[in-house]
C-alpha cells in the first residue's frame, strides 16, 4: 500500500463503521467480514481475497490507537486528495497527490526541493510503502539428525530414511497464531518484527521485538494449538542420499532440507551426522580399505599367489615375493572406497607371517635341519653392538 493509498482510502467505509466507532465495534466489524472473505473460506475467489485485504488493511491501521489517531489527523489534513486549510484561511486549492507523495524533484507543480516527495516522510511514520517498509519472511530452523551405516553402505553409498521433528507453521491456524485466522500487527514494533536501541555514539542496534518475537504480527485471539506462536511441531520422514565414501562422524549439510520457512522465508538446512559401523575384516584409511592377510612361513619365505577378499566383489590374487617379511604392505589398485569423483581407492593388503605353535615330529625335524642349514652369524650382533655403542 503505498502513502497516496492511506490517505485517500476510507478505511471507516471498508469496515462499514461509523468514524466515532469504538474498539470493540470495530473489532467485531473486522472478525464478521473477515470470517466471510477469508480466502480459505472462498477457494480461488480473488474479488474476496482482494475484499479480504483491503478489510485487513483497514484493521490493521484502525484497530492500533496510535495508527487511527495518525490516520485520522492525516486525513483531517489532506481530506479526500485536496489541501484543507484551517479556520480563516483564504478558500481552497486542490492538486494531484501524485505530485505530493510519489514526485521527485522537478516532477508535477512543486518544481523540486522534496527528494523523493512526502511519501518518504509518511512512509517512515506509517510503516507503509517507500524503502522504510519490511517483509517478515523468516528463515526456517536448521535441523540436526543423525544415521548409522553398515561399512558397505558408507563405502558405496545409500539413501536412508531419516525421520525428524520439527518447527512448521501450525496447520490448525495456518501459521496466523490467532484461531480465526485474523491476527493484528505488532503495535511495538509496527509489524517490522524488529525495534531499535541506542548503542551510544549516535549508533543504533536492532533487536528481534520481544512483544512478538520477530513475527511482527500478535495473535487477537492466540490458537489453542500453538498457543499464539504461529509454529508448531511437525514430524515428517524423509528419504536421504548419503554419497559414497563417507567417513565415520563426518557432517553433511543438506541445503533447503531444514524447518520449513515461515511467510515465504527458505527453509533452513539439515545436518547429518554419519556413524559407521565397523567390519569384522577390512578397515578403513582415508579413500583406501585395509585388510590383514595371514599367510605361511613357507609362502613368505618361497614366494608364491596370494587369494585376497574384497570388499563386495571378486578376490584378487597377490603374487608374494620370495622372502616377504612379516607386516609388508602390498595394494590392489582400485579396490578401496569411493571416492567424490567416482573414481575409486585402492586395497591396501598387510601380510601377516603365521608361526605354528604345535609342529609334528615330522615338521620339527625338518625345521631342525632347516636351523642347521640357515646357520650363519647371529643376526642380533649388530642390534647389541650398537646398544653398547650408544
Amino acid at each position: 500500500m503505498s502513502t497516496k493509498d492511506f490517505v485517500e482510502k476510507d478505511y471507516y467505509k471498508v469496515l462499514g463503521v461509523p468514524k466515532d466507532a469504538t474498539e470493540a465495534e470495530i473489532k467485531k466489524a473486522y472478525r464478521k467480514l473477515a470470517r466471510e472473505f477469508h480466502p480459505d473460506a472462498n477457494k480461488g475467489d480473488a474479488k474476496a481475497e482482494e475484499r479480504f485485504k483491503e478489510i485487513s488493511e483497514a484493521h490493521d491501521v484502525l484497530g492500533d490507537t496510535k495508527r487511527r489517531k495518525e490516520y485520522d489527523e492525516a486525513r483531517t489534513l489532506f481530506g479526500n486528495g485536496g489541501y484543507r486549510p484551517g479556520p480563516g484561511g483564504g478558500g481552497s486549492f486542490n492538486f494531484d497527490l501524485g505530485d505530493l507523495f510519489g514526485g521527485a524533484p522537478g516532477q508535477g507543480g512543486g518544481g523540486g526541493g522534496f527528494g523523493g516527495g512526502l511519501g518518504d516522510v509518511f512512509g517512515g511514520l506509517f510503516n507503509r510503502g517507500g524503502a522504510g517498509t519490511r517483509t517478515h519472511a523468516r528463515r526456517g530452523q536448521d535441523i540436526e539428525s543423525e544415521v548409522t551405516l553398515s561399512f558397505t553402505e558408507a563405502v558405496d553409498g545409500a539413501t536412508v530414511p531419516l525421520r525428524m521433528s520439527s518447527q512448521a507453521p501450525c496447520k490448525a491456524c495456518s501459521g496466523t497464531g490467532d484461531k480465526n485466522g485474523t491476527p493484528r500487527v505488532c503495535p511495538t514494533c509496527v509489524g517490522t518484527g524488529q525495534v531499535s536501541r541506542g548503542a551510544g555514539g549516535g549508533f543504533s542496534l536492532t533487536d528481534p521485538c520481544a512483544d512478538c518475537k520477530g513475527r511482527g504480527l500478535i495473535a487477537q485471539d492466540p490458537c489453542e494449538v500453538c498457543k499464539g506462536s504461529g509454529r508448531a511441531t511437525s514430524a515428517r520422514t524423509m528419504q536421504v542420499r548419503i554419497p559414497a565414501g563417507v567417513s565415520d562422524g563426518q557432517r553433511i549439510r543438506l541445503r533447503g532440507k531444514g524447518a520449513p520457512g515461515e511467510q515465504g522465508g527458505p527453509a533452513g538446512d539439515l545436518y547429518v551426522v554419519v556413524h559407521v559401523d565397523a567390519h569384522p575384516v577390512f578397515g578403513r584409511k582415508g579413500d583406501n580399505l585395509t585388510v590383514t592377510v595371514p599367510v605361511t612361513f613357507p609362502e613368505a619365505a618361497l614366494g608364491g599367489e596370494v587369494k585376497v577378499p574384497t570388499l563386495g566383489g571378486p578376490p584378487v590374487t597377490l603374487k608374494l615375493p620370495a622372502g616377504t617379511p612379516n607386516g609388508r604392505t602390498m595394494r590392489a589398485r582400485g579396490k578401496g572406497a569411493t571416492r567424490k569423483d567416482g573414481t575409486r581407492g585402492d586395497l591396501l593388503v598387510t601380510i601377516e607371517v603365521l608361526v605354528p605353535s604345535d609342529l609334528s615330529g615330522k615338521a620339527k625335524e625338518s625345521l631342525e635341519s632347516y636351523r642347521e642349514a640357515t646357520a650363519g652369524p647371529d643376526p642380533r650382533a649388530e642390534l647389541f653392538q650398537a646398544a653398547k655403542g650408544a
